[in-house]
């Protein structure tokens, strides 16, 4: 291959990430269906029979393969594996042998998440993650995947996006619980998150030493609006404190951002309960100074002008698809001096206007970060297959393959093609850009 060439390590993992929830089909028995069914989402639609992977996901492990991926994210269905308060339930854990198996035979390497925005009803109903057990109940659960899936997967996550769980549920209330501006309890929850992280990272470390055991942070890219302005920079100090640095101050030192330490309380056993570092990165906001934003940390977001801006949400907000984001967030992650995982990474496009540039700007952004010390594993596309989008229903098409929810038929975008010969080579190349997106050249290979 010639210099102009991006040439990743070897053994670099190429995969795609998905969720229980959005992919398996009729979760019922989670607090999401019950957040379904009064009537949350904003298209008014269901999860339903999702991508059906509880009946047919090596189908779509197939098409992995043939993408020429060697690891795939997924996570377990806390709901279905314990439905009731310590029942355990032998026909979905057999169910998530046999997927872990089926990733294995066709040379797929699982990444494990054991909490994936999901938990059961009966959890969310005794006080989620605000109960003075929430932690000891999670642990039971995670201590039995380990003892029954241990030898299928020693790449764990525990929790994905511990952040958007407390933001959303306590803060926002597009999720469940669906509170609005609880400061404290959003606080209280991010807590207890963090504590449940660190507990299954010691209980997955004491049935298998030799895992691999992170979480996925959700990592958003913050500039002031005006570089110059004290006040937009103090603006973008306070989002990064409320979103970003929580769990990282959690796990390199073992307490909250000084702000929120008088309500979190003690995290030093949070401290360095991480092998990996994982982060899931979209989007960059710029942050002016206002007043008008009180629960925002006085920040109005917007983005830049002329950004790519990825399929909107339902009720039109836009967000700038940013997947330079990567080398910066990972080069500020460089300095735990452990490995580093993208865990998710994609755009919202049904059209697939902007995802084979997403695609090849992240790979640009991991081989520059390498290049610059990071020590980055793998990159997981978000996501596989067009999947249910939480409160934005099925509005959001995230997939490399687009899905026929009535039929269930599967076709690949062009996209999926480019990052097929991406992972195939373990590089990308401008021969690749000349075939699959040849308006991309100039920008990735300039001349």
């Amino acid at each position: 291959m010639s210099a102009q060439e991006l040439i990743l390590p070897d053994d670099f993992l190429w995969g795609v990430a998905t969720s229980s929830h959005q992919y398996e089909g009729h979760c019922t028995n989670n607090q999401w269906f019950a957040w379904e069914e009064s009537g949350h989402i904003k298209t008014g639609e269901r999860s339903g029979l999702a991508c059906d992977w509880w009946n047919h996901a090596e189908q779509d492990f197939d098409h992995a393969r043939t993408m020429g991926l060697n690891a795939l994210r997924l996570s377990l269905e806390w709901s279905r594996i314990e439905p009731q308060p310590g029942i355990w339930d032998d026909a979905a854990l057999a169910r998530y042998r046999a997927m872990l198996q089926a990733l294995r035979d066709r040379g797929i390497r699982p990444m494990v998440t054991l909490h994936h925005f999901t938990h059961p009803i009966w959890f969310e109903e005794q006080g989620g993650w605000l109960a003075s057990d929430a932690v000891d109940r999670f642990v039971r659960y995670v201590e039995i995947v380990v003892t029954q899936m241990g030898d299928l997967c020693d790449l764990w996550c525990t929790i994905n996006e511990p952040n958007v769980i407390a933001t959303f549920g306590y803060s926002v209330g597009d999720f469940p619980p669906g509170r609005h501006g609880d400061l404290r309890a959003l606080l209280r929850a991010q807590a207890s998150l963090a504590h449940a992280h660190a507990a299954a990272y010691r209980m997955l470390h004491g049935h298998q030493p030799q895992a691999a055991v992170g979480l996925a942070l959700h990592i958003n890219t913050f500039d002031p609006a005006r570089q110059r302005s004290v006040l937009d920079r103090f603006a973008v100090s306070l989002q990064e404190a409320a979103f970003n640095e929580f769990f990282v101050s959690a796990l390199e030192f073992g307490r909250a951002p000084g702000m929120f330490r008088a309500i979190t309380g003690n995290l030093a056993d949070v401290q360095g309960t991480f092998d990996f570092f994982g982060f899931n990165t979209y989007a960059r906001d710029l942050v002016s100074f206002d007043l008008r934003h009180l629960a925002e940390g006085f920040g109005r977001r917007s983005s830049a002008p002329g950004a790519p801006l990825g399929d909107p949400e339902t009720g039109g907000v836009y967000n700038e698809i940013y997947p330079s984001g990567i080398k910066r967030i990972a080069l500020e992650a460089a300095r735990f001096g452990k490995p580093i995982y993208i865990t998710e990474n994609g755009v919202a496009d049904a059209a697939d206007r902007l995802r084979p540039w997403v695609l090849a700007m992240a790979i640009q952004a991991v081989h520059q970060a390498i290049a610059a010390g990071a020590d980055i594993r793998g990159y997981f596309h978000w996501s596989l297959v067009d999947n249910f989008e939480w409160v934005q229903g099925w509005s959001m098409r995230f997939g490399l393959i687009a899905l026929d929810r009535a039929t269930q038929e599967r076709t690949w975008r062009p996209s999926a093609h480019l990052y097929q010969a991406i992972a195939q080579a373990n590089a990308l190349t401008p021969a690749m850009l000349a075939q699959h997106a040849p308006h991309l050249m100039d920008q990735i290979f300039p001349a």
